[in-house]
């Protein structure tokens, strides 16, 4: 299995109305519930005026498309970091998953994923 590094810095924000989205960035990604409005963008296009925003993600994804009926791939993947107390923040796609961590645990999670036999594209 092998996992493609996304450059940049990432932010997960609270949006206080739909309105404040504009999907330009290559990866932005909107959640909508009848509780919150959720995106994930890179930080240098966060909205002004959100209602909370977390800054210093950092992202990589599962290369290639994965099957829905493939299971247990992100587990594997959350189990190895959740060994070693890094939290993660993960987005689906049709195609893949995304994941984040913060900025500071970013490359000692892919260094430990390595080690646990995933490959890593940068």
């Amino acid at each position: 299995m092998e996992i493609k590094v996304i450059e940049g810095a990432f932010s997960v924000c609270r949006l206080k109305e739909l309105g404040q989205a504009m999907i330009e960035d290559d990866l932005y990604f909107l959640g909508r519930t009848d509780e919150e409005i959720s995106l994930v963008c890179r930080t240098e296009s966060v909205p002004q005026d959100t209602a909370a925003r977390e800054d210093g993600w950092r992202a990589f994804r599962i290369q290639g498309e994965l099957d829905f009926s493939l299971i247990g791939i992100l587990a594997g993947i959350s189990a190895v970091l959740a060994e070693n107390k890094i939290g993660i923040f993960v987005v689906s796609t049709y195609n893949t998953d995304y994941v984040l961590t913060k900025a500071d645990d970013f490359e000692r999670a892919l260094g430990l994923l390595e080690s646990h036999g995933y490959g890593i594209a940068r």
